[in-house]
């Protein structure tokens, strides 16, 4: 018997306060949303979430009837003249869902008319347009994704040359891999498009979400900057939010509101969250401009991303004999296990035997640093020399997850692998930095 079937027998359903009995054990609770048939969802009185085989329960009583989770209410709205047009394109993520604190259900909306309930004052700042791309965790985002937006974007731009800008609300796992995908994929874009995230549901007391989406939207009216840039929270309190640099910034904490910090480089402004003033730290970036932007979505499959550690194995770089492009993530200034100062060590030959023959395969393959501050140097120890003297490019102060879409997008749109070794040690969208301060980290 499914969950479904279940419900049904006892005459209950999703929203109703109940009591179940299993194997002589009472759970009492709310009914909530299951993705899975065979599984009862409770939401237990003390607040938890149980999960209960629907099969092997004896019983359950209804101690009070419920409703199911539902919308939002909507505002119908009207555009007003005078005002500009943002446009949202929604990939999910926390960003557009609220929470049924009763079930503790959660769910998202996405039409602009669902929106301004969630984040009141928008309608103030821009008339907005809204539409969903994609409704998905971040973390299950592939490259196919990134140039599903980047052609999105590129025709929203030839379709409304007056459009003010672009927000892509996004989940935050992994914003930052989108984020330099897109600054990759779309260059010289005349208006801003800006990532937007939350950490905590729009409909949450300590939600930054309508912090975040209103500081975006200011800066995209009230500034003129242009091109891929991410908008989140600079502290943990509500006052600032930060413009991120796309390539060269990284989620740092799991759940603080103030997880995205640059890496190897600075804001390039803040936005207060009260009176949308803006205040920018740095002067060399893009500014809006009418002009066509080169769209280059696409991103080759077999790329990958390797951390290096102590006791690494050759059979685990194997598998990327059959690949195109390889990023490693290696140790300090660009090193990787591949020597054996003593007998103990051996091993560590056969790394650099593996690499090699990656290497004489065709793969193109790439250092970054896991320590994430500095940069690579290829040339100061006899172990990375030992490296870029077998074709290993060292990736400058680049970010791993950086180097890994970009390295997949050069295989995407360069045919030449001489030239794609090249570039992914040149800068192009403000990946890497020409000098990386000692104190970068601070």
């Amino acid at each position: 018997m499914n969950a479904s079937q279940l419900l049904k027998k006892h005459k209950v359903a999703e929203g109703d306060h109940v009591s179940v009995t299993k194997s002589g054990a009472v759970f009492k609770g709310t009914i909530i949303p299951s993705s899975d048939e065979s599984v009862l969802v409770l939401k237990m009185d003390n607040g938890y979430n149980v999960g209960l085989d629907a099969g092997s329960i004896d019983s359950v009583e209804k101690l009070s009837s419920g409703k199911r989770v539902a919308k939002a209410p909507s505002n119908s709205l009207q555009n007003i003249p005078g005002l500009p047009t943002i446009l949202i394109l929604h990939t999910g993520g926390t960003i557009a869902s609220r929470v049924d604190y009763r079930t503790g259900a959660v769910f998202a909306s996405f039409n602009p008319e669902d929106l301004v309930p969630l984040f009141p004052g928008l309608e103030a700042i821009a008339n907005f347009e809204s539409r969903l791309l994609s409704k998905m965790w971040s973390e299950d985002m592939r490259f196919p994704h990134y140039s599903l937006i980047a052609k999105e974007i590129g025709k929203e731009i030839q379709k409304n040359p007056s459009l003010a800008g672009i927000i892509i609300a996004h989940g935050t796992d992994t914003m930052h891999y989108s984020s330099a995908a897109l600054a990759f994929a779309i260059q010289n874009s005349p208006i801003p498009i800006i990532f937007v995230g939350a950490q905590r549901s729009s409909d949450r007391g300590s939600s930054d979400a309508h912090t975040n989406m209103l500081a975006a939207a200011n800066f995209i009216v009230k500034s003129d900057f242009s091109g891929v840039a991410i908008c989140m929270h600079e502290t943990s309190d509500d006052d600032w939010c930060a413009i991120l640099p796309a390539c060269k910034t990284r989620k740092m904490h799991s759940s603080r509101r103030d997880a995205f910090q640059p890496i190897n480089d600075s804001i390039i402004a803040r936005v207060h969250s009260k009176t949308g003033e803006i205040q920018f730290v740095k002067t060399d970036y893009l500014r809006k401009g009418k002009r066509v932007p080169l769209i280059r979505p696409d991103f080759a499959d077999r790329v990958a991303l390797v951390k290096l550690h102590t006791h690494f194995s050759a059979d685990q770089l194997e598998p990327y004999l059959k690949y195109d492009g390889l990023v490693l993530e290696g140790m300090a200034l660009g090193h990787a296990p591949i020597a054996a100062p003593n007998e103990l060590s051996k091993p560590n030959l056969k790394n650099r035997e593996m690499l090699e023959k990656i290497l004489q395969k065709g793969c193109v393959v790439a250092m970054a640093s896991q320590c994430l501050f500095g940069r690579v140097h290829m040339h100061v120890y006899d172990k990375a020399v030992d490296l870029a003297n077998m074709g290993v490019v060292g990736c400058e102060d680049m970010l791993p997850e950086t180097a890994f879409v970009k390295l997949a997008w050069l295989l995407g749109n360069f045919k030449d692998k001489d030239e794609v070794k090249r570039l992914i040690a040149t800068n192009l969208v403000g990946e890497i930095s020409a000098f990386t301060p000692i104190d970068s980290h601070v």
